[in-house]
C-alpha cells in the first residue's frame, strides 16, 4: 500500500513542476514583448510634412479636429478651415511640431519641415549657368553654395545671385573653380603716400609818428600794427619812441613778429615796420599697414591712439570725457574665388589737427585730418591697384590798401599790404593682396628689434631656466648629460 501511494505521488509532482516551469517561461517571455512594444511606440517617427518657405498645404484628417498646437509659429502656422481640413502656412526655414486633437481622446502629431526657397534658386542657377556644377543648399541662417564651376567669373556671379535672392540669409561660398588654389588666407598690403607743399608770401608796411604836437600812424589792419601805450612811461632801450621835449612812451605791437624789419628815428619820434615774409614748407607721410584675413571674414587693424573729448552734460554742467580713435586703420574682407581675390577694403589715416581745433570748457580739443577710402576691387595674387588718389591745388590771395594814399605814384605801395598762400597736396592709396600660408618654425624671420638695449640672457634669470625662461632670444635648451658610471 505504501508502494502504491509513492507511485501515484511521483507523477503528480512531475505534473506540478511542469506547470510551474511553463508559467515561468510564459512570464519570462511576456515582459520583453511588452517592453519592445513600448520602445517601438517611443521611437516611432512622426509623419513628416515638407514645405518650402512661402508655400501652403491643406492637411486632411480622418477625424474632426478640435484643437491645434504649433511649437514654433515663426517656422509654420496652422489654421482649421473645416473640421477635417487644416491649412498649414510655411513661414521660415526650420523644423517644428504640429499636434492635432479630436474627439474620443484622438491625437496625431506631425513634423513640419520648412526649407528655404532653394528650389527656385537652384533652378535659376541651372537656367543661367547650364551645365555648371553648382549646388545650392540651405540651413536656418545661411545659403550654401558648393561645386566646381568652370571659371572664376561664373563662381563670382553665382555668389552675387545668391546674395540678391535673400537679404536675411548669409551666403557661404564653398565653390571651387577648376584649377583654383587651396589657400584661404589673404594678406593685404596698403600704402598711403601723401606729399604736401605750401608757399607763403606777405608784404606790407606800417608807420607810426609820435611828435610833441601830434601822434599818428598808418595800417591796413591786415597785419598787426604797433601803437603807443599812453599809460606806461617809457624806458630807454625798452622799445620806446623819443618825444622831443617830453617823456618817452612804450610802443606795443600785438603778436610781434621779429622777422619783420624795423626802422626807428628816436630824435624825430618816427617808427616804420616793414613786413616782408616768405616761407616754404613740405610735408611727407608714408603709412604701410599689413593685415591678414580668412576667406569671407572681416579683419581690422589700428595703429594709433585715442584723444579725449570733453562733453558737458545738460543742466548739471558736469564734464565727462569721451575718447576718439585716430591713427592708421585698415578694415577689409576678402573673397577668394579661384585665383581672383575680391576685396571690400576701407583704409583710413587720421592725424590730430590743432590748428583747426577748438577750446571747450577750458580744454583744448584738436580736430582730425582724415584720409579715407571705401571700395570693392578684384585682383589676383600680387597685383596692385591704386584705389584712391588726390591732387589738390589751392591758392589764396588777399590784398588790402588805404584809399587815396595807395593810389599815389611811387610811394603808394607803402600803403598797401598783400598776402599770398598756395598749397599743393598729392595723395595716393595703393593696395596689393597676397595669398599666404602659415610659416614653418624654421621660416619665422627675426623680430625687428635691436637686442642691445635689453638685458642679455646670460646675465638674467632666464639663463637658469630651460629655453631661456620664455624669452624670444633666450638661449637654446641645454642638454643635461648623465654622469658616467
Amino acid at each position: 500500500m505504501h508502494v502504491t501511494t509513492s507511485r501515484w505521488r511521483a507523477p503528480a509532482v512531475l505534473l506540478i513542476c511542469a506547470g510551474v516551469l511553463s508559467a515561468a517561461e510564459a512570464a519570462a517571455q511576456s515582459p520583453p514583448a511588452t517592453a519592445g512594444a513600448q520602445a517601438q511606440a517611443t521611437v516611432a517617427p512622426f509623419q513628416r510634412i515638407r514645405l518650402m518657405a512661402g508655400r501652403s498645404h491643406v492637411l486632411v484628417t480622418d477625424f474632426g479636429v478640435s484643437r491645434i498646437a504649433v511649437t514654433n509659429p515663426a517656422i509654420a502656422d496652422a489654421t482649421r478651415v473645416e473640421a477635417t481640413q487644416i491649412l498649414i502656412d510655411a513661414k521660415g526655414p526650420g523644423v517644428t511640431s504640429l499636434i492635432l486633437w479630436g474627439g474620443d481622446d484622438q491625437r496625431v502629431q506631425y513634423d513640419v519641415i520648412v526649407d528655404a526657397a532653394v528650389a527656385p534658386l537652384q533652378a535659376q542657377m541651372q537656367t543661367i549657368f547650364p551645365g555648371e556644377d553648382i549646388h545650392v543648399s540651405t540651413t536656418e541662417e545661411a545659403i550654401v553654395l558648393s561645386g566646381h564651376p568652370s571659371n572664376n567669373e561664373i563662381a563670382l556671379s553665382a555668389v552675387d545671385i545668391a546674395q540678391a535672392s535673400s537679404s536675411k540669409l548669409k551666403v557661404i561660398n564653398l565653390l571651387q573653380p577648376i584649377g583654383g588654389t587651396d589657400l584661404q588666407q589673404v594678406m593685404l598690403e596698403v600704402r598711403f603716400a601723401e606729399v604736401e607743399h605750401n608757399a607763403l608770401m606777405e608784404v606790407g608796411a606800417s608807420f607810426l609818428a609820435n611828435r610833441a604836437s601830434f601822434q599818428g600812424g598808418t595800417s591796413t589792419e591786415q597785419f598787426p600794427g604797433p601803437y603807443i601805450n599812453e599809460a606806461s612811461p617809457g624806458q630807454l632801450g625798452a622799445g620806446t619812441v623819443g618825444v622831443p621835449g617830453g617823456a618817452d612812451q612804450v610802443i606795443h605791437q600785438p603778436n610781434l613778429d621779429f622777422l619783420n624789419l624795423f626802422f626807428f628815428l628816436r630824435r624825430d619820434g618816427l617808427l616804420a615796420i616793414l613786413r616782408a615774409l616768405k616761407t616754404r614748407g613740405k610735408f611727407q607721410s608714408l603709412a604701410e599697414p599689413n593685415l591678414i584675413a580668412y576667406n569671407g571674414q572681416e579683419a581690422s587693424f589700428l595703429a594709433g591712439g585715442e584723444f579725449p573729448i570733453p562733453l558737458v552734460q545738460g543742466n548739471s554742467g558736469q564734464v565727462t570725457v569721451q575718447f576718439k580713435e585716430f591713427g592708421v586703420r585698415l578694415t577689409f574682407r576678402p573673397t577668394i574665388v579661384g585665383d581672383i581675390i575680391r576685396l571690400h577694403v576701407r583704409p583710413e589715416v587720421s592725424t590730430l589737427d590743432f590748428a583747426n581745433g577748438l577750446t571747450l570748457a577750458g580744454f583744448r580739443v584738436p580736430a582730425l585730418k582724415t584720409r579715407r577710402a571705401d571700395t570693392e576691387v578684384e585682383l589676383r595674387d600680387g597685383q596692385s591697384f591704386a584705389i584712391a588718389g588726390l591732387l589738390d591745388n589751392q591758392s589764396f590771395e588777399d590784398r588790402q590798401a588805404i584809399p587815396f594814399l595807395s593810389s599815389l605814384p611811387i610811394i603808394g605801395h607803402l600803403f598797401k599790404t598783400r598776402s599770398d598762400l598756395a598749397t599743393r597736396t598729392e595723395l595716393l592709396v595703393l593696395i596689393t593682396p597676397h595669398l599666404v600660408r602659415p610659416l614653418e618654425p624654421a621660416e619665422v624671420p627675426p623680430l625687428p628689434v635691436d637686442p642691445g638695449p635689453f638685458i642679455k640672457p646670460e646675465s638674467g634669470p632666464g639663463s637658469l631656466l630651460m629655453g631661456g625662461g620664455g624669452l624670444v632670444d633666450g638661449p637654446s635648451p641645454k642638454v643635461i648629460k648623465e654622469p658616467k658610471k
